[in-house]
């Protein structure tokens, strides 16, 4: 059972990064699983630790990293990253959970991990929308550089205090649900 529930951990707080940047929590649990600091399940996920993975991870990392420097492109890529950070969160919660069901544990994936990534990007979303409207776009390499430091420090972090990092993102994940709310509830009045 605690087996389950660290797993867990880690699946959530590495896709509670992959709201802040897709690419940057799969880098760190490739590299984890290459160097068996954590290990997969046993049900398909081994292409995640290959040589293969590494390098498009390493590539893709450093493209989403810069891209979110380049006004204009940020925003664009938001509407990039919100499915792809939604898959990204579903794959690594259900990657590292160890659990007999795959029933079960792709639901798990998709609800905890899924919806924690997606709507941590939505929220990174509405600020990028927030800065780009009051500061033209010049506040936006701030929330870049914040974003990508949170989503490198906490992915390493997961690797040592995987719970510690669950709990922050569950944390996280509520206040900005509940701005997303108040967002939705303010456009429909």
């Amino acid at each position: 059972m605690t087996e389950i529930f660290i797993s867990l951990a880690i699946g959530i707080a590495l896709s509670a990064c992959s709201g802040f940047r897709v690419f940057v929590p799969m880098l760190v649990a490739n590299l984890a699983t290459r160097f068996e600091l954590l290990h997969l399940s046993n049900n398909g996920f081994e292409w995640l630790s290959s040589p293969m993975a590494t390098y498009i991870l390493a590539a893709a990392t450093v493209g989403e990293i810069l891209a979110y420097y380049v006004p204009v492109i940020d925003n664009l890529l938001d509407t990039i990253a919100m499915p792809a950070s939604f898959i990204a969160g579903t794959i690594l919660t259900t990657s590292f959970l160890k659990i007999d069901s795959p029933e079960l544990q792709w639901t798990l994936g998709i609800l905890a991990g899924g919806g924690m990534a997606g709507t941590i990007q939505a929220g990174t979303g509405l600020l990028r929308l927030a800065s780009t409207k009051f500061t033209g776009g010049f506040g936006n390499a701030f929330f870049a550089t914040f974003e990508n430091s949170v989503s490198i420090i906490f992915s390493i972090l997961t690797l040592w205090l995987p719970l510690f990092v669950a709990i922050l993102g569950v944390l996280l994940f509520t206040f900005l649900l509940r701005k997303v709310l108040k967002r939705f509830q303010a456009k429909k009045k």
